[in-house]
């Protein structure tokens, strides 16, 4: 069924730019990179198609899975917080959030005793703050151990008086309590909006990512899109999660992978996993 898909969507000659997602989606379980989906990137590199990685992962994650010399055009990371000229290693755009929306925020949480991370503004935003709620959380603590060199401990009697990139709440998987997290912080501070990504490092946890209303990848391929005068209607995208749905949604030929959760796959054409080159079977009908 797979190949009269791809079969079916060859024509796609006037494409110009290729977005794909890195965890679960280009990236392999382990991190690496195929070899399929490297010739890939090369190819569509002498067709001239702009090549960008959307991602949740702040830039110095990036570079901790991405050489410099895989050759992609441009980073938008951090889920569109930023955008990074990989070929120039700059960044080139940041959105984030107002100092009063970060005090309303820092105020909530703390009020309602949860556990989050609270991160520096972009391009800094490796480095967090954190704050231990009420109720244990394994997956928090787990985040912490993997970042705690750049993690300081929230005073709450000396809040940062500072812009931020994002906030990051992590919860237990349950869809009701995600909806009701979503609406209850969005109604306290409507400059920002909740996305919902399925935990990378366990499973059966959401991570609630709190940002700025602009910031999604979809906007981060559009501002490069604007940039460089292509039009939507010239993309392609393709993902694995529930953070990729704006990066989906704006690209014209878009692509979910085997390995996305259950309840989505529908929402999207098919793709094989990331550990079976999704990435290299979606761009192949751009070299027929």
């Amino acid at each position: 069924m797979k190949s009269q898909f791809y079969l079916m969507q060859s024509p796609l000659i006037n494409t110009r730019l290729v977005a794909t997602d890195l965890d679960g989606t280009f990236l392999k379980n382990d991190k690496t990179i195929s070899s399929k989906n490297l010739e890939a990137l090369h190819l569509l590199g002498n067709k001239n198609i702009v090549r960008v990685a959307a991602t949740g992962r702040n830039m110095k994650k990036v570079k901790d899975v991405l050489a410099p010399e895989i050759p992609f055009d441009y980073i938008v990371y951090s889920s569109g917080a930023g955008i990074f000229d990989w070929q120039k290693q700059e960044n080139i755009y940041s959105c984030n959030l107002a100092t009063h929306s970060v005090q309303k925020l820092l105020k909530y949480f703390i009020g309602e005793r949860v556990n989050f991370h609270a991160f520096f503004p972009v391009p800094e935003n490796h480095q967090h703050w954190y704050f231990r709620g009420d109720q244990p959380c394994g997956e928090f603590e787990r985040y912490f151990s993997y970042n705690q060199a750049f993690a300081f401990e929230l005073d709450i009697n000396n809040l940062p008086d500072t812009e931020m990139c994002q906030f990051l709440v992590i919860i237990p998987e349950n869809e009701e309590r995600f909806a009701k997290l979503k609406t209850d912080v969005e109604a306290v501070c409507p400059e920002i909006r909740v996305i919902r990504a399925s935990s990378p490092i366990t499973k059966g946890y959401i991570w609630a990512e709190v940002f700025h209303h602009s910031v999604s990848k979809g906007n981060g391929i559009k501002h490069i899109c604007e940039m460089l005068d292509i039009g939507f209607h010239q993309t392609l995208g393709i993902g694995n999660d529930y953070n990729d749905f704006d990066l989906l949604e704006f690209t014209k030929h878009s692509f979910l992978t085997e390995n996305a959760p259950v309840e989505i796959r529908h929402l999207f054409p098919a793709a094989p996993s990331n550990e079976d080159d999704a990435f290299a079977h979606a761009v192949q009908p751009l070299f027929l």
